[in-house]
């Protein structure tokens, strides 16, 4: 006798699927989430937990003899007390960069994404171009630019903005200058994003209201963009903050930032309790920078 086929309810609905398959399904957001978990454990929290185990190292300890774990907390104050200045440098040159980098990024974007029509994309490849090769080529092309020989120097001291013995190598600015080339796609891409969304029709109802090119800016185009310029200054300060490159091809020893001490902690004088007791103090003076700076942020959009 053949068996009869299941019939679907009065209600055309077909029958749930069995509990076995509804626990399947609850699993598999979790599943595909496994693989970028591991990742981030094996990859960033374990060495992490590491460089936290070693700035708490005996600091008299070394390679060949080792290190013994004495919670030397006071390595932590010892590096500061040493390193302050280096501290105050990195966020000086990383601030006045950052304001550069928005003098220059924010009206590039704005002209990518409002006003350059069909180059638009052109114009975007220019934008990242000079990521395509390595960041030391980039700041060794830098490094020819500013040289006492090269033809900006020249310029500037033709038109005497530089003394006959003027220069722009191994100074402040050059650092300056760096950080604010090679970091400014980390900015432009994000105020791009914002900007490129922005609705054309809100700045035409803002001028049938009488409003001036500027207040429209203020009250309309500022604002409308404020995510990408939050995520944008992020971006930029964040790695600009710890970049040790520019300061090294581009400085001398006086514009060092904590992201070359840190390399010679490491890399040189081989103290790892203080590279480590380092590398977390910047890590929490960033946060907790970004920390208020989002929170102030967070409350002017709102306003």
């Amino acid at each position: 006798m053949t068996a009869l086929a299941h019939v679907p309810t009065g209600s055309g609905q077909s029958a749930p699927p069995p509990a076995s398959r509804r626990g399947r399904y609850r699993l598999l957001p979790y599943l595909l989430l496994l693989p970028g978990t591991a990742w981030l454990f094996l990859f960033f929290a374990l060495p992490l937990l590491q460089l936290a185990a070693a700035s708490l190292y005996d600091p008299s300890g070394s390679l060949s003899t080792g290190y013994a774990m004495t919670w030397a907390f006071s390595n932590y104050w010892d590096a500061f007390q040493a390193y302050w200045p280096h501290f105050v440098r990195s966020f000086v040159y990383s601030a006045i960069a950052l304001v550069l980098a928005l003098l220059m990024g924010y009206p590039l974007a704005y002209g990518i994404a409002q006003k350059a029509g069909r180059w638009k994309n052109l114009l975007l490849v220019c934008v990242v171009a000079p990521m395509f090769t390595s960041f030391l080529v980039r700041t060794l092309a830098w490094k020819t630019i500013l040289s006492d020989n090269g033809w900006l120097v020249g310029l500037l001291r033709d038109v005497h903005l530089l003394g006959p013995d003027g220069r722009l190598l191994a100074t402040p600015v050059a650092v300056v200058l760096g950080l604010t080339y090679n970091f400014l796609p980390f900015l432009v891409l994000p105020l791009y994003a914002s900007l490129e969304r922005l609705d054309y029709r809100l700045l035409e109802a803002a001028s049938d209201l009488y409003a001036s090119p500027l207040r429209a800016f203020r009250r309309v185009t500022l604002p409308l963009s404020m995510p990408g310029m939050i995520a944008g200054t992020l971006l930029f300060f964040i790695p600009a903050t710890g970049d040790y490159i520019n300061a090294e091809l581009l400085g001398t020893p006086n514009e060092y930032m904590i992201g070359n001490v840190i390399d010679s902690a490491f890399l040189v004088r081989l103290d790892y309790p203080q590279g480590a007791a380092l590398s977390f103090l910047l890590m929490a003076a960033i946060l907790a920078i970004v920390f208020v700076y989002l929170r102030k942020a967070g409350t002017e959009e709102v306003l």
